[in-house]
């Protein structure tokens, strides 16, 4: 037996064992990065630069987009290092930094997605107390509280987590480092106090997923409530870009952490744990601009004003 400091790196589990997979690994990954980038970066570009979109529902959103970009930007790279230079080893404290980051992007993102559901509610089924209700005094005190027990429950659990004495096995059978699969390597029964918290962090999950499936049956029943067609669908448009990233984000963590032990292996977990880390903040600002109207506006300008703006710069030039 030998206790954490004696360990001076993981080994993470590969996708594939053979080279040539592994690069055609690290290009899907790349593609996948770069779109993130590219997507999560002109939302908080456009936000930040179109002033009529500071409002609650777009600052909510700008959070959110820090947030995948943050994500993504833990588990990622690392992946696609280890998939073209062929390795599988990251440092101890290369591991607890992953660790730290990827549960509090994840749980800031739950809350983050907690608060957007009361927004909605707030604007649609108490209209005339959303200024007093949702001022940006308390916008920005409710971001910095989703931000603040993202950061107190990830050093809450690192500190658990590494504070337990490990077997001489090091090997990962994740492609980053998870709170699950470090137990797994702990040779000590206080891990049952770490498993603890992470039930207590279940409950609260599923708590919050509750608020959000009360907050939208109220919101629908307004919308339906609606005479005018057009503010029906104006209300809708608002609303299901924010249900549809929740669902995404909550089916594919109760299929990581909830699915049968009958069906449990290396390479299903593996995946189901790529499509939590990876796909969400891919796909979320797909699915935030598809029926905003107003953002697409405001993104096509953006680009338009700064393409015309290059290219007056090179006219001028010439």
């Amino acid at each position: 037996m030998s206790n954490s400091s004696s360990i001076s790196q993981f080994l993470l589990q590969a996708f594939a064992d053979r080279r040539k997979l592994h690069l055609l690994h690290f290009w899907l990954f790349l593609g996948i990065y770069l779109a993130a980038l590219l997507g999560n970066g002109l939302i908080i570009t456009t936000i930040a630069c179109e002033h009529h979109l500071h409002t609650p529902m777009y600052f909510f959103l700008l959070n959110l987009s820090l947030l995948n970009l943050g994500s993504i930007s833990t588990t990622l790279p690392k992946a696609m290092a280890n998939s073209l230079w062929d390795k599988r080893d990251i440092s101890y404290k290369g591991c607890v930094s992953q660790l730290f980051l990827f549960a509090f992007f994840i749980v800031a993102e739950i809350s983050l997605l907690t608060i957007v559901s009361y927004n909605r509610y707030v604007a649609i089924c108490k209209p005339l107390h959303y200024g007093s209700l949702l001022s940006s005094r308390a916008c920005v005190h409710m971001a910095v509280a989703a931000w603040g027990t993202g950061f107190l429950y990830s050093l809450l659990h690192t500190a658990n987590t590494f504070s337990l004495p490990f077997f001489q096995d090091n090997a990962l059978d994740q492609f980053f480092c998870e709170i699950p699969q470090i137990l797994k390597l702990s040779c000590s029964h206080s891990y049952y106090k770490d498993f603890g918290l992470l039930v207590i962090s279940a409950f609260l999950s599923f708590g919050c997923f509750v608020f959000i499936m009360v907050s939208y049956v109220e919101i629908f029943r307004a919308v339906l409530r609606i005479p005018s067609e057009q503010g029906r669908n104006k209300a809708f448009s608002t609303c299901l870009p924010h249900l549809a990233v929740v669902s995404l984000f909550i089916s594919t963590a109760i299929f990581v952490f909830l699915k049968p032990p009958s069906i449990s292996s290396s390479s299903l977990d593996l995946v189901l744990s790529f499509l939590l880390s990876v796909v969400p903040p891919a796909v979320n600002p797909l699915i935030y601009s598809m029926r905003n109207q107003e953002l697409k506006g405001s993104l096509r300008k953006l680009i338009a004003m700064t393409f015309f703006s290059n290219e007056k710069f090179i006219i001028l030039q010439k």
